[in-house]
């Protein structure tokens, strides 16, 4: 049984410590694959606050234990952030940042570095409280979200660096339980022409004309995508185009077209293709190729694991025992029943639960629409409640035995 009041009052006693946390993290700069610095701030925290073992994988996530008890359950933080774009849409400097009544706004604040303030100060609360309960807990700061959803936690779980029973996903839900999320993947679409002159275009084809064509087939399929009533509606959206050719003087020999496609529930990898090449031979373009990219940068500790840029969606029941549990463990804090809903973006559980087939459950501070926004900030408050959470599940997981045995392995199948 969790002591709320004190759970509350040990919180609230940590309000300062985890927000400098979270502004000490914020000033340092970190996109993807150039986490190194933040990351050895992460592990400095968690030793600072008592973790039973620290360690930094192979791939450069960091992460921390508590605890040595059966089940083994995971917390989720991604600590890249994207870049910050104009900075002449910011009023204060994004690192800096600033913070005043109550709130923290600077780069990273809430996607994703509150959820990692909150959950090492929570680690800080079960071990002083004694609230690990038959739990092994690890919390991990992964890398490389924003190139690459979830690629930190494919390797993290194909590669055997943990074997959690279940994960917290602690990406901005406004402190509601997030059950799932629409799937994403990166299409791209290559148009062929002939290369001449532009002081005679006559000569050559050009395959920015030849693209328009398709270009319109795909705002037309965006239209009539469906979806359903909880993850949403589908959506496509050509994001970049790039063409070849051997000067600014020259009509190109071929152009590639970027597409990102978000994904409903019963869209998969081979369905998207299908529609992308459909458009293609609608557009009257026999000859272009549809392909789905590899990531393959390195990391920024030099590992190269290659990913391919499909990002299945997932949604659990709301039967699942693990969204029972975590409404349990919400209750035993907060003594009302939370929100349950879903993202609109993608996060970690695409690789956590659409590849590798661990449940996962979303609950983190901030709120998801000022993510990647020149007024990104993280109110305190949901700090000091985010903590509370992650403190009590544990002891809700631990008390239900984990999850029931049908709940164990995700499936699509499943999802409702």
């Amino acid at each position: 049984m969790i002591d709320s009041k004190k759970l509350a009052q040990e919180a609230e006693k940590e309000r300062n410590n985890c927000a400098q946390f979270l502004r000490d993290m914020c000033s340092i700069p970190g996109t993807s694959n150039k986490e190194g610095p933040v990351i050895e701030r992460i592990k400095k925290e968690m030793k600072k606050v008592g973790f039973d073992e620290i360690k930094i994988d192979k791939y450069g996530n960091v992460l921390g234990r508590i605890g040595n008890g059966k089940h083994v359950i995971a917390i989720d933080s991604h600590i890249d952030t994207v870049g910050v774009g104009d900075p002449k849409e910011w009023k204060w400097d994004p690192f800096k940042g600033k913070y005043e009544n109550g709130i923290i706004w600077a780069r990273g604040s809430s996607d994703q570095r509150g959820g990692m303030a909150a959950m090492v100060y929570a680690g800080k609360l079960i071990k002083k409280l004694g609230l690990q309960a038959d739990c092994t807990i690890w919390m991990v700061g992964a890398i490389c979200e924003e190139d690459s959803d979830g690629i930190a936690w494919l390797y993290l779980l194909r590669e055997k660096v943990i074997k959690p029973e279940i994960v917290i996903v602690t990406e901005p839900t406004n402190l509601a339980i997030y059950r799932g999320h629409r799937g994403r993947m990166e299409i791209k679409v290559k148009i062929t022409g002939k290369s001449c002159h532009a002081s005679a275009p006559e000569r050559g084809i050009n395959p920015v004309y030849r693209a328009v064509p398709f270009i319109k087939e795909i705002e037309k399929l965006n239209a009539n995508l469906k979806g359903d009533k909880f993850l949403g509606k589908g959506t496509i959206a050509v994001t970049k185009i790039k063409e070849d050719g051997p000067s600014q003087c020259a009509v190109p020999s071929s152009v590639e077209i970027h597409l990102d496609r978000r994904l409903e529930a019963t869209a998969t990898k081979a369905s998207a293709i299908a529609e992308v090449s459909a458009c293609l031979k609608r557009a009257g373009i026999k000859d272009g190729k549809v392909w789905v990219p590899v990531y393959k940068e390195p990391s920024w500790r030099g590992t190269v694991y290659p990913m391919e840029n499909y990002y299945p969606g997932w949604c659990l029941s709301p039967d699942h025992s693990l969204v029972k549990i975590s409404e349990e463990a919400y209750k035993s804090v907060f003594s009302k029943k939370p929100i349950v809903s879903r993202w609109v973006f993608s996060t970690n559980g695409t690789a956590i639960t659409g590849l590798c087939g661990v449940p996962a459950i979303g609950f983190g501070p901030g709120e998801e629409n000022n993510a990647h926004s020149a007024t990104e900030h993280m109110p305190v408050e949901h700090l000091v409640k985010a903590m509370q959470f992650y403190a009590a599940f544990p002891t809700a997981y631990s008390n239900a035995n984990g999850l029931k045995q049908a709940d164990k392995k995700y499936s699509a199948a499943k999802k409702k």
